[in-house]
């Protein structure tokens, strides 16, 4: 078999991800069936574009693992996190260390990584436990509604303030914001008819303007917070993450005001809005599957753990991320050109049979459990793993102890969107 055989789907437009769950993991096992990365050529192209011709689709396991290792081949910059190059214009307000190679990479994340390690993570357990706890009191009180609005959202928002020490008049600030940035392809948010965008698949010159200033407006708004609170803690210090970020330490390495702007952009979308996806699945996955549910219950503590990598294995929130080639290679025996997109597609890595025994399957005992879906080794490996792991396993400990009948009601309604398997709304009834 050759890469331009298989199947003619493209899992890069937006109308591949209105089908049905089961017709898109069909295509992409299709795709894994071939001998390499196959060529995606676009069906669209966006204004700010006009050169690009496609990208590969990197499908299978050991693909995405291999393309991640080789950082200095399959580069961040210019951009990680679209498919289509970011205008000018936006990229300021997400030109974050995720759009990053090289010694720019290297110096954030070495000024951000230590707030991230699981020894200061875990000063941070006793907080996030008070407001799980706050979370399924103010449920039992109100009684249910929205689980995304009630209970997903919330944590992971709350948490990711608490560390960069936003105050909570800003909180419902932050999560309006963040659900606009990672809706930017969804017609909710973007203000573009539906039959539009799965006939194009993206925003055509036309319509860019609108659903662009909102992201914009958005974007705008949370850099605009973070740098003015940036500001005030160079002059008045204190026990939080932006202290930490904008005052140097004994490296002499500290981030601008502009620049903890960015990263918040960045923790917003990459971790509350992904740690909100993941605990919105595990509802929905754990009522789908009642006997993984009463497993999960026989032994909750020894249990949730396991259950949180599964749910990340099977729904990936973060659906993939996106390289360019820095110069002419090779990935899986595939040519590649200086300058091509290659796409890492995690919800197809992590359901390969070569690596996963019934990977389709939904199993909270799986062992062991290599998923992808925090990103593959690397210099680009999620900063945030662990802390999404700590909000996730203490929100179903807090909600299954007290709440032990909880369960989704009724289908959930689904982001639109080719970045994030999202969950904008899902009733719940306990």
């Amino acid at each position: 078999m050759t890469t331009t055989s298989g199947p003619q789907v493209d899992p890069g437009h937006l109308a591949f991800w209105a089908l049905p769950q089961q017709e898109r993991a069909a295509a992409f096992a299709a795709l894994r069936r071939l001998d390499a990365p196959r060529w995606v050529p676009f069906r669209n192209r966006m204004p700010f574009t006009p050169t690009d011709d496609g990208f590969l689709a990197v499908v299978r396991h050991a693909h995405v693992v291999e393309a991640t290792r080789a950082a200095d081949l399959f580069g961040n910059a210019p951009t990680a996190a679209s498919l289509y190059d970011v205008p000018p214009w936006l990229s300021r307000y997400l030109g974050s260390m995720i759009n990053m190679d090289g010694p720019a990479h290297a110096r954030m994340r070495k000024v951000v990584a230590r707030r991230f390690s699981p020894r200061l993570l875990a000063r941070l357990t006793d907080g996030i436990q008070q407001r799980a706890a706050r979370i399924v009191d103010d449920v039992i009180a109100h009684g249910p509604g929205d689980f995304v609005a009630q209970v997903a959202q919330r944590l992971p928002v709350e948490v990711i303030c608490d560390l960069l020490g936003i105050p909570e008049r800003h909180h419902a600030l932050v999560a309006h914001h963040g659900t606009t940035l990672v809706g930017f392809s969804d017609p909710e948010y973007t203000g573009i008819r539906r039959e539009y965008l799965l006939r194009h698949g993206a925003p055509g010159p036309q319509h860019v303007l609108p659903g662009s200033l909102r992201i914009v407006r958005a974007g705008h708004a949370l850099v605009t917070l973070v740098g003015r609170l940036g500001r005030e803690r160079l002059r008045d210090p204190r026990d939080d993450l932006i202290t930490t970020l904008v005052h140097a330490d004994a490296d002499g390495e500290r981030l601008t005001p502009r620049e903890v702007g960015t990263l918040f952009v960045l923790l917003v979308l990459a971790g509350s809005e992904t740690t909100r996806a993941t605990i919105a699945h595990a509802l929905s996955l754990l009522t789908a599957h009642p006997e993984q549910r009463e497993l999960l219950l026989e032994d909750l503590d020894g249990r949730v753990g396991g259950a949180v990598e599964e749910v990340v294995r099977h729904a990936s929130p973060v659906i993939q991320f996106r390289r360019t080639a820095t110069r002419d290679g090779d990935l899986a025996g595939h040519p590649v050109r200086a300058g091509q997109k290659v796409l890492l597609f995690y919800c197809s890595a992590n359901r390969d049979e070569d690596v996963f025994a019934d990977p389709d399957r939904f199993d909270i005992t799986r062992s062991p459990n290599p998923h992808l879906g925090f990103g593959g080794p690397g210099p680009h490996f999620c900063l945030g793993a662990n802390l999404a792991r700590l909000e996730a396993t203490t929100m179903l400990r807090e909600l299954y102890t007290r709440l032990p009948g909880i369960r989704a009601v009724g289908e959930p309604e689904m982001l639109l969107s080719n970045f994030t398997h999202g969950v904008k709304r899902m009733r719940f009834a306990v």
